[in-house]
């Protein structure tokens, strides 16, 4: 069983840039594809990025689209997720999860992302 562990979040001004690292534990990490979701007050958990078990196939939401960059190293069992062109509507609690389209993912704990105006 994976287990994820976010870090990287903070406190940014809107056009800045943050880069979400998640640390996975587990023998099976490089069997699955990995995403990143978030999830700010009051609404539900929204997709954001995904990465193919490979790295070779990435997916974006359309509001992400050109300005995060999602990316996995298989050696280093990480995940990362470059943001850039930060806007103060992507603030949100952002989750690392395995197997993203399973019926029930693993998730990680998560790390607040807040961009100020």
């Amino acid at each position: 069983q994976v287990q994820l562990v976010e870090s990287g979040g903070g406190l940014v001004q809107a056009g800045g840039s943050l880069r979400l690292s998640c640390a996975a534990s587990g023998r099976t990490f490089s069997s699955y594809g990995m995403g990143w979701f978030r999830q700010a007050p009051g609404t539900e958990r929204e997709f954001v990025a995904a990465i193919s078990w490979s790295g070779g196939t990435t997916y974006y939401a359309d509001s992400v689209k050109g300005r995060f960059t999602i990316s996995r190293d298989n050696a280093k069992k990480m995940v990362y997720l470059q943001m850039n062109s930060l806007k103060p509507e992507d603030t949100a609690v952002y989750y690392c999860a395995s197997n993203p389209t399973a019926p029930s993912p693993v998730w990680g704990q998560g790390t607040q992302v807040t961009v100020s105006s």
